[in-house]
């Protein structure tokens, strides 16, 4: 293969859930393509990396300052929930459920890979519960390293007037009990709640 092609390739297949064949399959279609096509898709590459970055007040993407939620009269300001990525604001917003504001800690405690409370955006965190803050609902993944960033915040941020709560562990919707791993069984018996009629 040309040495371009695979050059484009291996670029390709550094991008998240693209493997070796899906990266191989793109780059002979872009060398393939329009000329013109492949330059738009280029230059709106390049425009949304220059566009896009991270909210000065919660962290999650934006091309304004602050972002669309932060401005938004109607998200309740009391409520407060803590992702760890830009991404997952995204995933969240997608559900429809939550109407607060959010923040982004920009990662997860993970001494093996160096990445320690200060690295991340608790300080900024602590600062937003002097606004008015009630409950701060932490949002983190169920593995070692969420659990762990999960537990640190709770102990830091008690004490500082807010609530501090947890997305609830359990069964997917739709999913039976054969399906379901023992940690998740157990999460989901532990987060039970009562059924009123």
């Amino acid at each position: 293969m040309p040495e371009a092609i695979t050059a484009l390739s291996e670029a390709l297949g550094r991008l998240p859930g693209i493997g070796p064949r899906s990266a191989e399959r793109l780059a002979l279609h872009l060398v393939q393509s329009q000329a013109d096509d492949v330059r738009r898709l280029a230059q709106t590459l390049v425009h949304a990396r220059e566009k896009i970055r991270l909210c000065s007040i919660c962290g999650a993407l934006t091309e304004t300052e602050p972002c669309a939620l932060c401005q938004d009269p109607r998200r309740d300001p009391a409520l407060l929930c803590v992702v760890e990525r830009a991404v997952d604001v995204f995933a969240l917003e997608k559900a429809g459920a939550f109407r607060g504001r959010y923040h982004v800690l920009g990662g997860r405690i993970s001494p093996l890979n160096g990445v320690e409370p200060e690295d991340l955006r608790i300080a900024q965190l602590e600062s937003r519960l002097d606004g008015g803050v009630t409950e701060v609902i932490v949002a983190l993944s169920t593995d070692v390293e969420g659990d762990a960033t999960s537990f640190y915040l709770a102990r830091r941020l008690a004490g500082k007037g807010a609530k501090i709560s947890r997305l609830a562990h359990g069964l997917p919707a739709g999913s039976g009990l054969e399906f379901a791993d023992e940690v998740t069984l157990s999460r989901a018996l532990e987060g039970r709640r009562e059924l009123t009629p």
